[in-house]
């Protein structure tokens, strides 16, 4: 009796997901709650464990369909578990044993989970070799033979490429090489939602500077003995931003709400987003209740949050529900740019490079580290004078950072 590999259960917000990768083939020894699948949803990726010990019988959704919640998506046949080999001729024999094999016209001995799998992929039968007793082919004789022929031609020169090949490489107009590969859901969804928020908000941005100075002395003077008292949590710039950003947002609620219709929506807590590069694409984790952290507390979230988003394992609650957003774009040498809002969010921060420029300070050139900050905002919600004056107070907040003690 086999058991189902079934799909988790999606939040109302995603209504559907596409089988991203398999990590198993039909035949593989699997282990209870080993990783089986990836499944890609509009937001983020969902990881299916395996529900037993055994062997993965069979693969209902290949990779790229789409399924819904608790969507059976495979099937575990539940057993001892073996090495690859062992459990396929176990699997084969089963199937012999059990069931009885065809024969086609030029009399091959087919066992009917082979035939299927020849019809499925339109194989010749002629060109399989059969492994089984009498000759008889197999479904792992027709597995080896699918195997062999992607093989054959991943290894083919890339100017046979050029007629077009599975790979979906092609020679474009001008006779040179293009590759074309579908968008992920994710990205697709992410590029939908940066086009909605420049097409439906009045956005604008303000900038500013900001000396890093101050902040920058404390970090170099506290990090050792700050790494040492947090247990390896290192002292970094954005827990800096998030302090600053969560004093101004208490004293400017407009920029911390959101637009709901034709209601405002006034947050009495802030959940700051901090925007982080994954290999999928762009996404926003969410610190909740960040302003209650302390500084260690908000490093220790960035970093853990950030390793999910590296490893794919960010899951729908850490990602909805922001009430603001910080972009760091000078990780990778931006110097000036205008960040586009998260709906429903109103409001968001850019972060840029720390570059040395001459400032006059009190009658005097001096060369300090400075970084411009960019703050875009929905228009329809927040007045240009709050929003100034928002980036004021973080601003002055940095380049004070006893304010943020004293929360003044």
């Amino acid at each position: 009796m086999t058991i189902e590999i079934k799909a988790p259960t999606l939040p109302e917000s995603v209504p559907d997901g596409t089988i991203a990768t398999w990590y198993k083939k039909i035949g593989d020894p699997v282990t209870r709650d080993e990783h089986l699948v990836d499944i890609e949803t509009d937001k983020v990726v969902i990881e299916v464990a395996s529900p037993t010990d055994g062997t993965l019988k069979e693969i209902f959704m290949n990779e790229g369909e789409t399924i819904v919640s608790n969507q059976a998506i495979g099937s575990v046949l539940p057993g001892q578990n073996k090495t690859a080999s062992t459990a396929a001729t176990d699997l084969s024999s089963n199937q012999a044993e059990s069931i009885t094999a065809d024969s086609d016209a030029d009399g091959q001995i087919i066992s009917p989970a082979a035939k299927k799998l020849i019809e499925e992929n339109s194989l010749n039968a002629a060109s399989i070799k059969g492994s089984g007793k009498d000759g008889r082919i197999t479904k792992e004789d027709v597995l080896a033979n699918i195997e062999a022929q992607s093989s054959s031609q991943a290894q083919k020169p890339a100017t046979q490429s050029a007629q077009g090949t599975p790979g979906n490489i092609s020679a474009s107009s001008t006779g040179r090489l293009e590759e074309r590969v579908p968008m992920s859901r994710l990205r697709a969804r992410m590029a939908e939602n940066l086009l909605n928020a420049t097409q439906s908000t009045a956005m604008l941005t303000t900038f500013n500077e900001v000396n890093m100075g101050p902040v920058m002395d404390i970090r170099s003077r506290y990090k050792e003995e700050f790494e040492k008292a947090h247990d390896g949590v290192r002292l970094g710039f954005m827990s800096f931003f998030v302090r600053a950003c969560t004093e101004a947002l208490k004293r400017f609620p407009a920029v911390n709400a959101s637009i709901d219709g034709s209601d405002i929506v006034y947050h009495g807590y802030q959940d700051v987003g901090v925007a982080v590069s994954s290999p999928r694409g762009l996404v926003v984790p969410v610190l909740r209740n960040a302003d209650n952290m302390g500084l260690a507390q908000i490093e220790k979230e960035i970093r853990q949050l950030g390793v999910k988003a590296r490893d794919g394992k960010l899951a729908i609650e850490d990602i909805t529900g922001g009430t603001f957003t910080i972009s760091n774009g000078g990780v990778f040498g931006s110097l000036l740019s205008t960040p586009i809002l998260n709906p429903p969010e109103t409001a968001i921060l850019g972060m840029h490079k720390i570059q040395d420029r001459p400032m006059a300070v009190d009658g005097e050139v001096k060369i300090l580290p400075m970084m411009y900050l960019a703050l875009s905002y929905d228009h329809r919600m927040i007045d240009g004078k709050e929003a100034v004056q928002f980036l004021v107070t973080v601003k002055e907040a940095l380049e004070d950072p006893t304010r943020l003690l004293l929360e003044i």
